[in-house]
């Protein structure tokens, strides 16, 4: 459902084609992304200096970033599920007032326990407030600017990831590591009554079952339960090689943290045009009748250049060159995913979203293990990271012909 005219009327009385995208409408969600973008890496700067204030091993202050994923990955599915029964609006400010709260509490902690439960919290608040705005964003744009949409707000979370994560760390080293968390919350304070503005009540779609069975909804339709599949392959190989793209760096190029700084924000430029771009090519693709994501395929078989070329490629040029080519992918990807999740089943969007980050997660932990299996970091990156890029493509190849068989072969209706 949309409210947005594709056309519009000029002084000469003829009708024209408009944009109709509206990105004021998506203010509220879009600022409430980058903020999420923002507190998914903030503590890992802050490390050393959470460790030293309250008085723990860097090891065990890690154990916040833990509990954050932790809390988010399981928990997501079943807060997605809410927001199909209950309507996103009341999701969104739940989980957003959570956000404000928790990190208000880590600001405020003044030890480990404190600080690892309120980065659970802020987890939970994340978990129940991210499917619901992906879903907003999905029933709420036009089907000719639903990738747009989308993508701009994956650019945006992406950038919470680039430019949010140093900002805090600046911000914490002029007036120390609370002072993040506290313009975190005071942020996503101020950003409420925006979303109490532009986010409206909507009635709620999903079926009324069992807990179980609605969490597991997604799972049963055949179209989602494989680009779950190939979610969890995808992101074994992109964000599961990301966890050691530091060390292969070293390993072949010797460089200094200084420099693997400079590399992230290679790694958010690719990121934040895959987003864009991803958006705009898919709803050129559906504009021309094509609703099969024609793309997704494309996006595994440049992962597995990028990440070929990352781990092999002769030369730094060439391999920032692939990290650049790889995180283009990953934006590109992840922005079909979740135009995917937001068509496929309407009554459904949140779950959908919601287990397309929980099988994320999932992906990233085995690509992780499996990366580092091995004693050569560059073998591991090449055969796992291009090897199950390879893989994912394949299987995005096959869900993208399926989705292609359906819209030319609907099914007949039963009298």
């Amino acid at each position: 459902m949309s409210s947005i005219s594709d056309t519009s009327t000029g002084q000469d009385g003829r009708t024209r084609r408009t944009d109709g995208f509206d990105r004021l409408r998506y203010a509220g969600v879009f600022a409430l992304l980058f903020l999420f973008g923002t507190e998914t890496f903030l503590v890992s700067p802050l490390l050393p200096t959470i460790s030293d204030d309250i008085k723990v091993s860097e090891a065990a202050a890690a154990s916040s970033v833990t509990a954050y994923v932790l809390a988010y990955a399981v928990a997501a599915p079943f807060l997605g599920l809410l927001s199909d029964r209950f309507g996103r609006r009341r999701a969104l400010i739940a989980g957003t007032v959570l956000f404000v709260v928790s990190n208000a509490a880590a600001a405020a902690s003044t030890g480990l326990t404190l600080l690892v439960v309120s980065r659970a919290v802020a987890g939970l608040a994340a978990a129940a407030a991210g499917p619901a705005i992906w879903a907003h964003i999905a029933e709420t744009s036009s089907d000719r600017n639903r990738g747009r949409a989308l993508g701009l707000g994956m650019a945006l979370f992406s950038c919470g990831q680039v430019v949010g994560v140093p900002l805090g760390g600046l911000l914490a080293g002029v007036a120390g590591w609370r002072s993040a968390f506290w313009a975190l919350a005071l942020a996503t304070a101020a950003a409420v009554p925006l979303l109490l503005r532009q986010v409206r009540p909507t009635a709620v779609q999903g079926v009324h079952v069992g807990a179980i069975r609605g969490v597991l909804a997604a799972w049963s339709v055949p179209t989602l339960r494989n680009a779950l599949v190939v979610n969890t392959v995808f992101h074994a190989a992109n964000l599961g090689a990301y966890t050691f793209l530091g060390a292969l760096l070293v390993f072949r190029f010797d460089l200094s943290v200084e420099a693997l700084g400079l590399v992230g924000v290679l790694v958010g430029a690719g990121s934040v045009a895959g987003s864009l771009l991803g958006g705009r090519l898919g709803d050129r693709a559906r504009a021309a009748g094509r609703t099969d994501l024609p793309l997704l395929a494309v996006w595994g078989l440049l992962l597995a250049v990028g990440v070929a070329l990352a781990a092999k490629g002769p030369g730094l040029v060439l391999a920032l060159a692939g990290i650049t080519v790889w995180f283009l992918a990953s934006g590109g990807f992840v922005t079909d995913q979740q135009t995917l999740a937001g068509t496929a089943a309407p009554e459904l969007r949140a779950t959908s979203s919601a287990w397309l980050t929980s099988t994320m997660y999932a992906g990233t932990g085995l690509g992780a293990w499996a990366v580092g299996a091995f004693d050569d970091v560059s073998a591991g990156t090449l055969g796992v990271g291009a090897g199950l890029a390879l893989v994912a493509a394949v299987g995005a190849f096959l869900l993208s012909t399926g989705l292609r068989r359906a819209v030319v072969s609907p099914p007949v209706a039963q009298e």
